[in-house]
């Protein structure tokens, strides 16, 4: 019912965006190749990421026995790393390689990473078992996120830049929500059926928890695929919109000789009021 209601209002909003003199979301800006596929981008790795920050949490509590300080330090070489990777090292790769090019390496980190994480045992060995995971997640989201931003960012034009930055961030929080109520009802099923069937609680509770996981590591591979069809280099993008911009600017310019011309025409024919007492 809710999942109706959500999909009747989205419907609604894009029809109603369409047909508004003055919309909050002008529906032309996903005509950009680079807008709308960094958009589905960051949808689907955030679904993955925001699934594995809870499920990985109850992971590290119900079956490896981690206090709260024991499942923060646990996502503590993560955190370090997605914050190295972004602030100190994507900005000058992106400047030189380009952001496709830096963007498409890091979903294969990430994705790496998911699977790693899907191979997890009941008994597992943080060093050997969890932190390599940790680390390929936290390298790769940090090079991949500010890689989207660009990628977006030159596929709207100059006036629309504000606006794609917020749909990437509002697609964010969007993917997240829906990738932790997807990755999260898988897990528990196939939780319950193993606890039905009689497995151990923390066996049963691990293979919830590595489906997950895999589902995680399918979402990236399509974001790796959308990101590889759909994303053009940042370059092309910008070039394009400024040939649109200029085209455009170039018929309203075209329009106004037009009229303008015409309007002389018409003034030229229009009889004078002394003409017509003569």
């Amino acid at each position: 019912m809710f999942g109706g209601a959500a999909i009747g209002s989205l419907i609604a909003f894009v029809v109603r965006e369409a047909r508004t003199a003055n919309p909050l979301v002008p529906i032309r800006i996903f005509r950009s190749r680079n807008v709308s596929g960094a958009n589905v981008v960051v949808l689907l790795i955030f679904a993955a990421m925001f699934g594995m920050f809870f499920l990985g949490s109850l992971y590290f509590q119900r079956v490896l026995g981690y206090d709260p300080l024991g499942i923060g330090l646990a996502f503590l070489p993560f955190s370090l790393c997605i914050g190295m990777a972004s602030f100190a090292f994507s900005g000058p790769l992106i400047t030189r390689f380009g952001a496709r090019a830096v963007l498409l390496p890091s979903l294969v980190l990430i994705g790496v990473g998911f699977v790693f994480f899907a191979r997890v045992p009941v008994e597992a060995d943080y060093l050997v078992d969890v932190l390599p995971s940790m680390l390929l997640l936290g390298v790769g989201f940090g090079f991949a996120f500010p890689s989207l931003m660009v990628l977006a960012m030159s596929g709207a034009g100059e006036h629309d830049s504000g606006l794609a930055s917020g749909l990437v961030m509002t697609t964010q929080q969007v993917g997240g929500a829906l990738g932790l109520a997807v990755l999260a009802s898988f897990s528990a099923s196939r939780t319950n059926g193993l606890l039905a069937a009689s497995v151990a609680r923390p066996a049963a509770l691990t293979n919830g928890y590595r489906l997950s996981f895999a589902i995680g590591a399918g979402l990236v591979l399509g974001a790796l695929l959308v990101a590889g069809t759909v994303l053009r280099p940042a370059q092309e993008a910008e070039d394009e919109t400024l040939g649109e911009r200029d085209r455009s600017l170039g018929d309203a310019a075209a329009g106004g000789i037009v009229g303008g011309r015409n309007e002389r025409e018409a003034a030229i024919r229009r009889p004078q009021k002394g003409d017509e007492e003569n």
